[in-house]
């Protein structure tokens, strides 16, 4: 009776989990040819030829740099703003409507329509920049190899604040409010009720969080994408487009060595992810 019902999920799992990680494995021992067709097996020759790209060492700078920037700044930021959000005040609900739209929205309009804002021509940014006089000539936001990284990451930010705010606004509600009553009663400045009492009992859900959002940034292919796309080569790519390039945009078009560079990435955030808890672990356990 249990298997009757878990059928329908395991089929599912089996489907767009199972199967499609045995198809990456099989095409990474795989030769194909510039139009995608099978011509044997190529043994390791395909990680080989991935290890010796001379812009694997970029590319995994870039990855680190991506998630590393965003994942830390969401939560920075996600931390005051849910703090403001569990709040009393007029049009609360019409703010917390408001939050979670860029989390609703596609990522790939979001990154286009941040493409239009960071436009050296006609961009918003650029306008009132030259407006407030900040800048004497339009900055190349998306050109300019200073520019570029900063640029995603803001729109990383921005996508990646709705989600990790409501979960911290979730972890907010559930702390019990006689715990902060009866730090008051012993003369608790704001200061070390928050630094004591909140973020200790916040830890779950940052932890949650922050697993979810290195997941979420280091899988985020629309806005590197979508914002890089004028740049060629893979001076500004995270490892995830990387891959697709190897495979669609490269002068190789090889799928094999994109299948098996798909397999360093799933191995690289799962390192990533074990050794952030291992790290949590270790934290709490000396706490």
């Amino acid at each position: 009776m249990a298997l009757l019902w878990l059928a329908p999920a395991l089929l599912l799992i089996l489907g767009v989990v199972v199967w499609p990680a045995v198809e990456l494995v099989r095409a990474s021992l795989a030769r194909f040819s510039i139009t995608g067709l099978n011509k044997g097996s190529a043994g390791l020759d395909n990680y080989r030829n991935v290890l010796a790209n001379e812009s694997l060492g970029t590319v995994l700078a870039n990855t680190v740099v991506w998630v590393v920037a965003v994942v830390a700044l969401t939560i920075l930021i996600s931390l005051g703003l849910a703090q403001f959000l569990t709040k009393d005040f007029w049009g609360r609900r019409f703010v917390r409507w408001a939050v979670i739209v860029p989390w609703a929205a596609s990522l790939v309009i979001t990154a286009r329509l941040f493409s239009l804002i960071y436009s050296y021509y006609y961009g918003t940014l650029n306008a009132v920049l030259l407006k407030l006089h900040l800048v004497h000539t339009p900055v190349d936001f998306l050109g300019n190899d200073r520019w570029i990284m900063p640029s995603m990451v803001a729109v990383g930010v921005f996508v990646s604040i709705p989600f990790t705010a409501y979960v911290f606004v979730a972890g907010l509600n559930a702390i019990p409010t006689d715990v902060y009553e009866a730090a008051r009663i012993d003369g608790a400045s704001p200061w070390k009720i928050w630094r004591l009492i909140t973020l200790p009992l916040l830890r779950p859900a940052i932890l949650v969080a922050t697993v979810l959002n290195m997941i979420y940034v280091f899988n985020s292919f629309p806005i590197i994408y979508t914002l890089n796309e004028s740049n060629p080569g893979f001076a500004h790519d995270t490892t995830i487009t990387f891959m697709y390039k190897l495979a669609f945009k490269s002068a190789e078009k090889d799928v094999g060595q994109s299948a098996a560079a798909g397999l360093f990435n799933v191995c690289l955030i799962l390192v990533a992810v074990l050794v952030y808890l291992r790290v949590s672990r270790w934290r709490e356990e000396e706490s």
